[in-house]
């Protein structure tokens, strides 16, 4: 007889415990919800939440906007003289990301950037102390030096989606359609685990999360 709780139902038990968003933000969960855009469920924004406020970051970057969700959830985390940069590669997402800042009162405090997340990264020069990365999940391995170089010492990556509906963990072999992800996710986790600069955790929820802290 199999006794395993199913992930599924970890996640329920969760979603029913925690705090839950309300105002624009719960409007924004049920805006993404019908129209299946992606954004953090609510076990990830509220890991999200605690982990800033014990880092207590002044500057976070994230790599990949959508609707401006996440970067509303960590920006309400952050003192009040805390900024954020998101970059976003679709024009209309940003546009939408920035008009939900607005609703929020955050549009002074988050900066959203339009572009590919790498070359915008590339053109980046001040540190931040805490860097989600959120973005398209086959590139995670390129974005990584970036990541590294962009990160101040002590601070925090946060990489989201990174066991791809459980397929990076799958031994069985993988559909064609998202082979080349969860190929490149595992790579990516095995660097982020091996890495010199980086002590790096594993966090079984939502979709699967790594946390890694630069060392220096």
């Amino acid at each position: 007889m199999d006794n395993h709780i199913r992930y599924p139902e970890i996640d329920d038990f969760i979603r029913s415990s925690i705090k839950r968003e309300k105002g624009v933000l719960q409007e924004m969960e049920e805006y993404a919800r019908e129209r299946f855009i992606p954004i953090i469920p609510p076990e990830t924004a509220a890991f999200l939440k605690v982990l800033i406020q014990i880092r207590k970051p002044l500057r976070i970057l994230e790599a990949g906007t959508a609707i401006g969700y996440s970067a509303a959830v960590m920006a309400g985390a952050m003192a009040e003289d805390g900024i954020i940069d998101t970059i976003e590669i679709d024009e209309a997402m940003s546009a939408m990301a920035m008009s939900n800042l607005n609703k929020i009162g955050l549009d002074k405090r988050v900066r959203v950037l339009l572009g590919d997340a790498l070359d915008v990264m590339q053109c980046l020069i001040t540190p931040y102390d805490f860097i989600f990365l959120d973005a398209s999940k086959g590139q995670y391995t390129q974005y990584l030096d970036e990541c590294l170089r962009l990160l101040k010492p002590g601070g925090v990556l946060v990489s989201d989606n990174i066991l791809y509906k459980g397929l990076v963990a799958q031994e069985e072999p993988v559909m064609h359609k998202h082979r080349t992800i969860a190929v490149n996710l595992r790579e990516y986790i095995h660097r982020l685990c091996s890495h010199d600069m980086l002590e790096t955790s594993i966090v079984p929820i939502g979709d699967g999360l790594t946390v890694s802290v630069k060392l220096g």
